[in-house]
């Protein structure tokens, strides 16, 4: 497919900006999603959507191999209102908030290419999936039903770092509750009869697994509340909340025994009970260099300049939803800069440089 024109650069970058000024942080999408779907219906493409907001639509290809493109409508909540701007050649927030470039630069450039697919044929079929609440812990592409996708593998378009970049390896994650009962007591009276719930889960804390436990592996302890607001009282209730992620499966699981061992000897170290809730939040990849999809992204990536570059991160994104529903997908970088910060920002260059890197795409994704 050829490079995109002018007109179609200036159309995305319009649209791109629409996009921003329409607030959906997650939950919130309703507006986003009618605006999305509005676009779409236009080009004569039928969108369905599901119960929880997500959109799909479907686009005729010439070979019998489909692919999904894949891209998100909430954003993170802005506390400014957005109104995108144009600064040094890139689009930034006039008000001290997010723009929302994470995700509507890829919004903006999966519509862009719908557009013309629609009216010139595609390569390859195309199921284009606009998922909800990916910001809190991938909800949307969670409650999406997989099973009616025909592709044979998929992208999403979520990594604000440089283009060029692709997600091949992406951590499983667990979250841990851990809830401590102890026994309250005057603590001026009868200390001894008390046992803090807060001295236990201290321990524990202590002796849990945190921050950077080797190059794929991290831990956090991220809440921690207990007691009453009053010094005097024995302190019987006490919680917090923990997670560990590995791009190393094995090692995740590893580090959450560690984890709930340490929160049980904690427990009874104070004499104290716990109960401890273990969710797998999402589950990890690992993506072979010689995979259709890996292929045909470094070849669209090497056809516009870019040197493709694999990499593994802490992060997770609906690709991990995806390839556990198994779809095998990438998360391609996109050049957005700073996403959940007031200084998010995307260069006009990148987002036309993302748009002929996705044309090119579906030529190598039909060969790959």
């Amino acid at each position: 497919m050829r490079p995109a024109s002018e007109s179609e650069k200036t159309r995305q970058g319009e649209l791109f900006a629409e996009l921003c000024r329409i607030p959906s942080p997650s939950w919130e999408e309703a507006a986003c999603a009618e605006r999305v779907t509005r676009e779409l219906r236009g080009m004569g493409l039928e969108v369905e959507a599901d119960e929880a907001g997500n959109l799909l639509a479907r686009v005729s290809g010439r070979s019998e191999r489909t692919v999904l493109l894949c891209a998100h409508l909430d954003t993170v909540p802005p506390v400014a209102p957005i109104e995108p701007v144009l600064v040094d050649d890139g689009w930034e927030n006039a008000n001290a908030g997010i723009l929302g470039a994470d995700n509507k630069s890829a919004v903006a450039m999966i519509l862009a290419l719908a557009r013309r697919c629609s009216v010139e044929g595609s390569p390859v079929g195309l199921e284009l999936l606009f998922t909800v609440a990916e910001e809190v812990g991938l909800q949307g592409a969670k409650r999406f039903d997989a099973a009616q996708l025909r592709s044979e593998f998929g992208y999403v378009f979520d990594h604000a770092t440089a283009i060029g970049e692709l997600v091949t390896a992406s951590p499983t994650l667990y979250r841990v509750e851990a809830e401590f009962h102890g026994k309250s007591a005057h603590a001026g009276l009868r200390p001894e009869a008390g046992h803090s719930a807060i001295l236990a889960a201290a321990h524990a804390a202590v002796a849990m697994p945190h921050a950077r436990i080797d190059e794929q592996t991290t831990a956090n302890i991220g809440y921690f509340h207990g007691g009453v607001e009053s010094t005097n009282v024995v302190p019987e209730r006490a919680r917090l909340f923990a997670e560990v992620r590995s791009v190393d499966a094995d090692k995740a699981d590893e580090v959450l025994a560690a984890m709930i061992d340490a929160l049980q000897d904690g427990a009874s170290h104070g004499e104290c009970d716990v109960d401890v809730i273990t969710e797998k939040q999402v589950v990890g990849y690992r993506s072979k260099p010689s995979s259709p999809a890996v292929v045909a992204a470094e070849a669209a990536l090497r056809a516009h300049g870019y040197e493709p570059k694999r990499i593994a991160t802490g992060g997770a994104s609906d690709a991990n939803v995806l390839e556990a529903a198994g779809i095998p997908t990438i998360n391609v970088a996109n050049g957005t800069e700073h996403n959940h910060e007031p200084t998010e920002r995307v260069s006009v260059a990148a987002l036309d440089s993302m748009l002929d890197v996705a044309f090119t795409l579906l030529d190598e994704a039909a060969v790959a």
